[in-house]
C-alpha cells in the first residue's frame, strides 16, 4: 500500500511538472528563447520513463517490501522533495525539463543556486537512488543511478556551454561547483 501511495504522488508530481515545463517553454520562446540538446533530450526521457517501469516491475513482480531501515532513504527522499520545490520555485519561469536558453537573460543565482550550479540534478540523483532503496529495489537503484549519471554528463556540458554563450552564466557561476555547495565571500 505504501508503495502505491508514494508512486502515485511521485508520478502525479512529474506530470504536473511536465505541464509547468511546457508553459515555461512557451513563455520563454515568446521572448526569443531557443532549445539546445534536442537530440539528447529523448535519452533523458527514456531514462526517466524506464526508471519508473523498472521500479514498478522490481517491486511488484519480485514482491519487494519496505526495508526494515526504510525510513532512512525515505527521510533523504523527503528532504530531496523539499529541495526540489525550492530549486524549481527559485528558477520560476526559467525552469524546464529541456534546455531552453533565453539570450541575454540574467541567470538565476538565488535559492539553492546561490550555493551550487546544478542543485536540481543533485536532487534528481538523490531521488533516483533513494526511492528504490525504500523498497529494496536495489537493481533499479544501481542501474538508474548509473544511467542518470551518463545522460547528465552529456546534458550538463550542453547546458553550460549554451548558457555561457548566451547569458551571464560564466560570470555568475565561475566560483561555484557543479554539485557541491560553495560558500562565496561577498
Amino acid at each position: 500500500m505504501l508503495f502505491f501511495i508514494i508512486l502515485s504522488i511521485v508520478i502525479t508530481q512529474r506530470l504536473v511538472e511536465l505541464l509547468i515545463a511546457k508553459s515555461n517553454e512557451k513563455w520563454m520562446r515568446s521572448r526569443g528563447a531557443y532549445e539546445v540538446g534536442q537530440a539528447q533530450y529523448k535519452y533523458i526521457v527514456l531514462v526517466h520513463v524506464s526508471f519508473f517501469i523498472s521500479f514498478i516491475s522490481e517491486v511488484v513482480f519480485l514482491q519487494k517490501t519496505p526495508a526494515s531501515w526504510w525510513w532512512i532513504p525515505f527521510v533523504f527522499f523527503i528532504i530531496a522533495q523539499s529541495m526540489r520545490v525550492w530549486s524549481l520555485s527559485s528558477l520560476g519561469r526559467f525552469w524546464n525539463t529541456k534546455i531552453i536558453i533565453l539570450p541575454g537573460a540574467n541567470v538565476v543565482a538565488k535559492g539553492p543556486y546561490r550555493f551550487m550550479r546544478h542543485p536540481n540534478y543533485v536532487i534528481v540523483a538523490v531521488e533516483i537512488l533513494m526511492l528504490p532503496l525504500i523498497f529494496q529495489a536495489y537493481a533499479t537503484a544501481i542501474i538508474f543511478t548509473i544511467a542518470n549519471a551518463l545522460v547528465l554528463s552529456v546534458r550538463i556540458r550542453q547546458e553550460e556551454g549554451a548558457l555561457q554563450d548566451a547569458t551571464d552564466y560564466q560570470q555568475k557561476f565561475e566560483k561555484r561547483l557543479r554539485f557541491f555547495p560553495t560558500i562565496e565571500k561577498e
